[in-house]
């Protein structure tokens, strides 16, 4: 594999949401300026800028798209948060869709704020992608996993390892965009996909592996890793 290459373009918000935020925008101004010139009094546009206002600055946040970069090239062995969120789950789960043995599941929870833009969680090369629907259960539950909308990315690192990153959809979201793609390389600093409002990205690595974090400790993508390899 050749050395890692920090190859993003330097965007401020995540292409996924550039319409939104655009036509919301000007959406927000106009119904403004219908407040501001159509009463006599000035309270029913302060209560709509301020709510509006605060809204759209959610949604702004969470379109964020940060541009990071992890500040060592020695990424060998190491797994690290493919996104912003907290940990939820930490075990060890029997994976028989794929491995068919024991595998060390750790899972983020991206709640509304946080941006939701998803990393790749290790250099290697993508193996396959594969997406299945399905429910929309609340993300933190446990069969959420299983049951929910999500799409499956292999990954192989430099060194042989399979590790599963899987992107669920939650009670909210009903969009993931997948831009891995089977037999490209891929590396950390790149972006795996987005998922659109509340959502959770599982790490399914091999049983041994180092724990690096603990349960309820936030994440931030591209930065924090979370686990190391045998």
């Amino acid at each position: 594999m050749v050395k890692r290459i920090k190859k993003l373009k330097k965007i401020r918000f995540h292409s996924e949401g550039r319409d939104q935020l655009f036509y919301g925008a000007i959406l927000i101004v106009l119904i403004a300026l219908l407040l501001w010139f159509g009463f006599s009094t000035k309270i029913p546009f302060i209560i709509f800028l301020i709510v509006f206002g605060s809204v759209y600055g959610v949604v702004v946040n969470f379109y964020r798209c940060p541009i990071r970069y992890f500040p060592s090239e020695d990424t060998d062995k190491l797994v690290v948060a493919p996104a912003d969120g907290k940990i939820v789950v930490i075990e060890e789960v029997d994976e028989n869709e794929y491995f068919h043995d024991k595998r060390l599941m750790i899972s983020i929870f991206m709640s509304i704020t946080n941006v939701h833009a998803n990393w790749f969680p290790v250099d290697g090369k993508v193996k396959f992608v594969r997406h299945f629907d399905g429910n929309y259960h609340r993300a933190w539950l446990p069969k959420a996993s299983e049951e929910n909308e999500h799409a499956d990315v292999m990954l192989t690192t430099d060194g042989g390892v399979d590790i599963l990153c899987r992107q669920i959809a939650g009670a909210v979201a009903r969009r993931i965009v997948t831009y891995a793609k089977e037999g490209e390389e891929c590396f950390i600093d790149e972006h795996l996909g987005f998922i659109k409002l509340g959502s959770r990205v599982d790490v399914f690595l091999p049983v041994g592996s180092e724990v690096c974090v603990k349960m309820g400790q936030p994440t931030t993508g591209d930065q924090t890793v979370i686990a190391k390899l045998k």
